[in-house]
Order: C-alpha cells, then sequence, then structure tokens
C-alpha cells in the first residue's frame, strides 16, 4: 500500500496538459506533489516509441505512469516497462469518458466491468513491485453510483491495488463531451467519503471540483488525499501552498518570480535539444492569474514564443511585463493621499 502522506496531494494526469515540462515547473512549485503522467495505452508503450513517449527527468520524481488499457497481459507488459524506466507507481485509468477509450472499451468503460478490473490489476502487481493504483469515477451512465463505485473498489484492493483515486463524478459515456463529463454530473464528495469509513485501511484520495487550498484542507477530514486537475493548471500558484499548509515543510521557491527564474536552466536545456519554446510556456500561461500585468504576461508568451528562434528572453519579457505592473501598483499605493479625520 502506499502510504497515506504518499497520496495526500497530487496533480492528476491530463491529457495534453502534463507532459514533462508541466511536471518539471509544478515540481518546482511542490516537493511533495505526487505528479502523473498524461494517460498512455498499452499499445504505446508496448509498440512506441518508449523514449520519446515515457523519458522523464529525475527531478520529476515521485512520478507515476497512467495507463490506459483492459487486457491483463498487456497491462503487465506495459507496467514492467513503467517499473523499467523507474517510475514510481503504474496507474490504471478506470475514468476517462473519451471517444478513443470508448472505442478501445477502456477508461470509464471499466466501471461496468469490476471483475475484470480486478483481474487486470493482480496481473500488473503479479509483474512488478512498484505500488499499482486505481483512478476511477462513482460510475457510468444508468449505473447506481454506490453500488459501481463499491464493487469496482472491492474487486480492485481485494486483488492489491495500492490506493484509489476517485474523480467524485459519474461519467456519461453517451451524450456528454469529455469535457462536459468534467462539469456536468453533479459531485458526490459524501459517496466517496462513506467508501473510506468502509475501507479504512485502504489508501483513498478524491478528485473532482477541488480548487482552493480551503477546500483540500476540508476534504482531508474525511480521506487520505486530494488530487487535483485544472486548478493546477490553470493557477499554478495553488502549488506553492501545498508543502507549507499539508506537509509542514517549506515552499520550494518563495514566490511565482522566484519559480520561473528556478525553471529557467531547464528551458535553457530543453531549448538546446531543439524543443520549441512555446511547447514548454504554455503550461505557464496561468501563472500570474489575478495579479497586475497578467494579461500582458499571456499576450506577449503567446504571440511571442511561437516565433522561430524565441529563446528564454521572450520568457523574462513577459514576466517583466508583471514584474512592471505589480512595481507600479506598489508605487501608487505609497502615493495615496492619506486618510484625513
Amino acid at each position: 500500500m502506499l502510504t497515506n502522506q504518499e497520496i495526500r496531494f497530487a496533480v492528476a494526469p491530463m491529457m495534453d496538459w502534463t507532459d514533462r515540462h508541466c511536471r518539471y515547473f509544478h515540481r518546482l512549485l511542490s516537493r511533495r506533489a505526487r505528479l502523473y503522467t498524461e494517460m498512455l495505452t498499452t499499445g504505446a508503450v508496448i509498440h512506441g516509441d518508449r523514449t520519446r513517449l515515457m523519458a522523464f527527468d529525475p527531478f520529476e520524481q515521485p512520478l507515476a505512469l497512467q495507463l490506459g488499457g483492459a487486457e491483463p497481459a498487456e497491462l503487465a507488459k506495459a507496467a514492467s516497462v513503467a517499473e523499467d524506466f523507474r517510475y514510481s507507481e503504474v496507474n490504471l485509468n478506470v475514468g476517462c469518458p473519451s471517444d478513443r477509450v470508448q472505442n478501445g472499451a477502456f477508461g470509464a468503460c471499466l466501471m461496468r466491468e469490476p471483475a475484470l478490473v480486478g483481474d487486470c490489476i493482480k496481473a500488473m502487481k503479479d509483474a512488478v513491485a512498484i505500488p499499482v493504483t486505481v483512478k476511477c469515477r462513482i460510475g457510468v451512465d444508468d449505473q447506481e453510483p454506490e453500488q459501481a463505485l463499491f464493487a469496482l473498489a472491492e474487486e480492485s484492493v481485494a486483488n492489491g491495488a495500492d490506493a484509489l483515486f476517485v474523480h467524485a463524478r459519474k461519467a456519461w459515456l453517451k451524450g456528454l463531451s469529455p469535457k462536459e463529463n468534467r462539469d456536468v454530473p453533479p459531485l458526490d464528495y459524501a459517496l466517496v467519503h462513506r467508501l473510506k469509513r468502509a475501507l479504512p485501511d485502504v489508501p483513498i484520495a478524491i478528485n473532482g471540483g477541488l480548487t482552493r487550498m480551503a477546500q483540500i484542507e476540508e476534504q482531508l477530514n474525511f480521506v487520505d488525499g486530494v488530487m487535483i486537475g485544472r486548478a493546477a493548471y490553470h493557477d499554478p500558484a495553488l502549488l506553492l501552498e501545498v508543502d507549507s499548509r499539508l506537509f509542514g515543510e517549506a515552499a520550494p521557491t518563495a514566490d511565482l518570480f522566484e519559480a520561473v527564474d528556478a525553471f529557467l536552466p531547464y528551458v535553457e536545456r530543453q531549448l538546446t535539444k531543439g524543443e520549441r519554446l512555446a511547447a514548454i510556456t504554455r503550461h505557464l500561461l496561468g501563472l500570474f492569474v489575478g495579479m497586475p500585468g497578467a494579461r500582458s504576461f499571456r499576450r506577449r508568451l503567446a504571440l511571442e514564443a511561437i516565433k522561430p528562434g524565441a529563446g528564454v528572453e521572450t520568457l523574462l519579457g513577459a514576466v517583466d511585463e508583471v514584474r512592471a505592473a505589480v512595481a507600479r501598483l506598489a508605487a501608487a499605493k505609497l502615493v495615496e493621499p492619506a486618510e484625513t479625520g
């Protein structure tokens, strides 16, 4: 089993978002967050360009690989590859409702087949020594959520799952887009809390709709961990609070400006390898949300990072938009007339 501390806070796997550049930057904001890759199918892991798809910087650890698939033997083989690459964990996707996973009969489709999920978990556990976990929904379509979730959880745990990450919404495989499935089905946190009470010895983390640290801290009264998704991407400043408020440790960087400075050597290394600046900085567009100059920062990066030959000076110039706006605001406050009595 993973420990409660190991799953206390995690950033969810997000397709097209949590790539290696995104994860490296998130690690600069929190040393304790558990990070997850984008989902990779078993076919991609077994037959694809593994170095391109699976390589990561050791700085990203602890890092888990999320797998998509429904064939136990293939999942076992892919999990072995993940272990060889030194991932800290393999996570089985039982929650994604996209057309791609529906066509492949995996992801959220597996909510209907708890026994098969159990077989998949057992095959992976037999193949590797690293933890094997499950990320699921509370049901799909017309399933009764309590029955569906408990059946899936019980099969998973009986076959050795080391932790459960539960997105506290149903997935509707027909009638809602993947984007709508992230917002439209109502959240049922209480159901996940009941699951934790029923399985007190199993590490269980909750996911879905959590965007503020106060909400995260509240959930930790009921479950062992919280996994957040889009909030970490659209407002990365949230991650700067994680180590201090959830683990009692100092944040690795004092503020977002210092985090960008710490990111620069990585950006330079990637550029020398032929990576485009825009492929890296697209993950930073939400960085200064709510701060003076944030709009200018986003606009400048969006327009200039895509240009051929764009380098770290482009990123620094965009950050200077925020620094200057913050300085102007501070100066204006200093010269405000004092109140009179």
